[in-house]
């Protein structure tokens, strides 16, 4: 997979070498591409420029490329470059880094955002994560669509503590797709049983997250 990825700070480095790690094909585009930066990670391409040129874009192959990642720490500029990626050059997937959460309400299809990942938000959820037993945290939100990825930490005196997934019916446009346990991930089988304080990852919609929430509470969720 060819990904550009505009902005090469400390994210957008970071990203860049998750992705390298996995194969895929990085190129990194900054005004600020000098030597020095460049060596921080020798083994993507990199090209000096600014991503909210359409000249700068023609130069990094955007017409081929799989995924644009917008990672500056500049929200203007996030949205700028994920709106000429979309519109100017066709790009099948872009993702918008949103510094401020005050601008989250932007990055959507309006201007070319396929996915908006808010540092904020995220970590705002991680805390969450760690202190509710219970309680829905979303993780994730999905611009395009209403799909949302949530994670429910299984209180102790839920009834599906020691059901197998296969005999649990979740709302509708809801899948199970990771358990952690242990800090370890599990793929779940329909043979699986849930333990209790399991980290339940879900993948679901907006209007089904009410009642994901009410049947994984605690003391509630159906027994037959």
């Amino acid at each position: 997979m060819r990904v550009v990825i505009a902005g090469a700070g400390s994210v957008g480095r970071s990203i860049a070498r998750e992705l390298l790690d996995n194969e895929h094909e990085i190129l990194l585009v900054d005004k600020h591409a000098d030597e020095a930066r460049v060596a921080k990670l020798p083994e993507a391409s990199w090209l000096a420029g600014d991503a909210c040129e359409i000249s700068t874009l023609l130069e990094a192959g955007l017409a081929d490329c799989d995924v644009v990642v917008a990672a500056t720490g500049d929200d203007k500029v996030n949205l700028v470059v994920s709106l000429l990626a979309k519109t100017e050059f066709g790009v099948p997937r872009t993702v918008g880094r949103v510094n401020n959460p005050k601008n989250e309400w932007m990055f959507d299809e309006s201007w070319g955002v396929d996915v908006a990942v808010s540092t904020p938000r995220i970590m705002t959820a991680l805390v969450e994560e760690a202190v509710s037993v219970g309680d829905l945290v979303r993780i994730f939100e999905f611009q395009q669509g209403s799909a949302t990825m949530v994670e429910i930490t299984l209180p102790a005196d839920n009834p599906y503590v020691g059901r197998r997934v296969g005999d649990i019916t979740f709302p509708v446009d809801t899948v199970l797709t990771g358990i952690i346990r242990d800090a370890r991930p599990i793929h779940p089988s329909v043979d699986d049983a849930l333990e209790a304080l399991d980290e339940l990852l879900f993948l679901t919609t907006a209007e089904a997250e009410p009642q994901l929430a009410h049947m994984m509470s605690p003391r509630r969720g159906a027994t037959a």
